[in-house]
């Protein structure tokens, strides 16, 4: 492989250029909503970056993802603007990220890497940073194939140099026993949830819980229902370790209600599948709250991403849609949104600006009958 070019003068920031794709299985109606997302990623991120790049693909190369043509108009780009460091807004396979580094003479990194930085930025809990860390060892063994250089004890990140070239052989010992010992920390929390659920469904506590899209304003309805501080930033993956409070109406405990973390459209299955313990809670859950940001002009593309997923963990519990954020939304405009929601039954409007905007949903869980 050719060395990688080194114009960049700051170790800490390569001269990095992100591509946006619109690939023919993205289903997401406002393409450009969907780079708009992908910017927040990267914002998200606090990577920073020199060019932006958009590119509409028919097809996808098994590969090198980017089809014939479309690969020489970046290599082109990348070569003119001296780029040093790719990061695409698609998941690629290990060999298509392999080919492109070969083929454009810079780092290359995917959705998944970058998703992956921020869950590991996001993560406070033991748990959380647990399961984050078993998603990465997941995530570097698929690289192990002319990855060494990415993948010795410390692993390589998005706007930073690889610690250098270690064997495959060692390398793939490691990241077996890293996981092993993760796994082991983590069975044992895992059995301290088990039994804290046990207890709740021997005592009939009902528990509500919280989903729905990245940002779509979880966090700021458990602060509004239950009097918490639970953290609200206008970021995405803000939230990501579970949050438990006790919620009360009239004054009278109905349960607890518990926050989980946002879903985002082509979220890596290898979180998912680390996150599958903690978010086999659902299950167990009395009533889902399918928490929607109606302002947002993709909301039906992130009700079917939430959805696809709640299939994929297979739960299937009782689910109230709670539109949220009308306040920013033109009353005239919502007026003419209702008639779409009775799609989506059964269904609330709030807002959490006030302690009225949320009056549907208080009332709604008033009359709720939850099972025993």
């Amino acid at each position: 492989m050719a060395s990688k070019k080194t114009t960049s003068t700051k170790e800490s920031h390569p001269k990095t250029l992100l591509v946006g794709i619109q690939a023919p299985y993205n289903k997401m109606k406002d393409i450009q909503a969907y780079y708009d997302e992908f910017l927040s990623l990267v914002k998200t991120r606090g990577l920073g970056y020199d060019e932006k790049l958009f590119l509409k693909l028919r097809s996808i190369g098994k590969a090198n993802f980017l089809t014939k043509g479309k690969l020489q108009d970046l290599l082109e780009f990348c070569d003119k603007n001296e780029i040093e460091e790719v990061v695409f807004s698609e998941i690629l396979t290990s060999l298509q990220e392999r080919n492109l580094e070969e083929i454009l003479n810079c780092d290359v990194f995917d959705r998944e890497k970058l998703i992956l930085e921020i869950f590991r930025n996001s993560a406070h809990t033991a748990e959380g940073k647990i399961q984050v860390e078993m998603a990465e060892i997941e995530y570097y063994k698929t690289r192990l194939a002319g990855k060494g250089a990415a993948l010795a004890q410390q692993p390589g990140f998005i706007g930073g140099k690889g610690p250098g070239e270690t064997s495959k052989e060692v390398i793939k010992r490691h990241l077996t026993e890293k996981f092993r010992q993760a796994k082991k920390r983590f069975d044992v929390l895992k059995k301290s949830r088990d039994i804290q659920r046990k207890r709740r469904l021997e005592s009939h506590i009902p528990l509500i819980c919280l989903i729905g899209y990245t940002n779509s304003g979880k966090s700021s309805l458990i602060n509004r229902l239950t009097h918490s501080n639970v953290g609200v930033e206008n970021k995405l993956f803000a939230t990501l370790d579970i949050t438990t409070r006790e919620l009360f109406v009239d004054h009278k405990k109905i349960g607890l209600i518990s926050d989980t973390v946002g879903f985002i459209s082509q979220l890596p299955h290898h979180l998912i599948e680390a996150f599958k313990s903690t978010l086999d809670e659902l299950k167990y859950a009395s009533l889902l709250l399918h928490v929607v940001d109606l302002s947002n002009s993709t909301w039906k593309d992130q009700i079917r991403v939430v959805q696809e997923t709640m299939e994929e963990l297979e739960v299937e519990q009782d689910t109230l849609f709670v539109f949220n954020k009308t306040d920013k939304i033109d009353p005239k405009e919502l007026e003419n949104l209702k008639c779409e929601l009775e799609e989506y039954q059964p269904h609330v409007l709030i807002n959490t600006m006030s302690k009225e905007g949320v009056s549907e949903l208080v009332e709604f869980l008033r009359k709720y009958k939850f099972k025993n």
